[in-house]
């Protein structure tokens, strides 16, 4: 099996400490250029996956992106499997300030919660944007029971391979007018973020702020992404 030597190294108390402050955190290069290509190759490989969505077709933007289907590719298992205890240990931080239910710390005891809760669909998807592709801001909740962390991978490089096709992220305050922040990451660099809330300290404590994602508009090129989405669907 492939080993993911980044993964080693994070440097996890900075990136908590980004996603507290930003709502988002970039990391260094997670993918090798070949194994992006790698993946990238996949998505014209009809066995590897359980679904696609013809983004258009259902008004979410343009663009398709098709979700794996059991087993997961070993790359995309390990990210799942080996992201998930250091994003768990923010995530359970973020319930106690919430007062929220915590949640397992490894990913298998995750997986056995949301079968009990009748989720027993993988979510990890590969995303294609072609010229004018976008995303519109969304949640990615597909059951009860949702992890509130989920990671994307940038598979090409941006202005080389495609430009525009900015990470878009909305942060929804009460009270207050929304704040729209944008990430850029490079090839094979990952962004951590809310699926669809955090925690922010205000007056009176912590309170829940909202958050969606979208992708704006690719202007020229091919932009493909790998979302590793920890809880599984209905």
């Amino acid at each position: 099996m492939e080993t993911l030597t980044s993964l080693d190294h994070l440097p996890w108390d900075a990136l908590a400490d980004r996603l507290d402050r930003d709502g988002f955190a970039t990391t260094a290069p997670l993918l090798t250029p070949d194994q992006c290509r790698r993946v990238i190759d996949l998505f014209d490989d009809d066995t590897a996956f359980r679904s696609t969505v013809d983004m258009a077709r259902l008004s979410f933007g343009a663009g398709r992106y098709r979700y794996f289907a059991d087993p997961l590719p070993a790359l995309v298992r390990e990210l799942r499997t080996r992201l998930y205890p250091p994003l768990a240990a923010i995530a359970n931080r973020w319930a106690g300030l919430l007062g929220e239910d915590p949640f397992p710390e490894d990913h298998a005891g995750l997986v056995a919660a949301c079968a009990a809760a009748g989720q027993h669909r993988p979510t990890p998807l590969l995303l294609r944007y072609g010229p004018a592709g976008y995303n519109c801001l969304h949640q990615d909740v597909y059951g009860d029971l949702t992890f509130p962390l989920q990671v994307l991978v940038m598979l090409n490089t941006p202005d080389v391979d495609f430009t525009g096709g900015e990470s878009v992220f909305v942060e929804q305050r009460p009270r207050q007018q929304s704040r729209a922040m944008v990430a850029r990451p490079g090839l094979g660099e990952a962004v951590v973020f809310p699926v669809r809330h955090r925690p922010k300290q205000g007056a009176r404590g912590h309170h829940r702020v909202q958050m969606r994602h979208g992708v704006s508009a690719v202007h020229s090129g091919e932009r493909h992404v790998l979302g590793v989405i920890f809880h599984d669907a209905r």
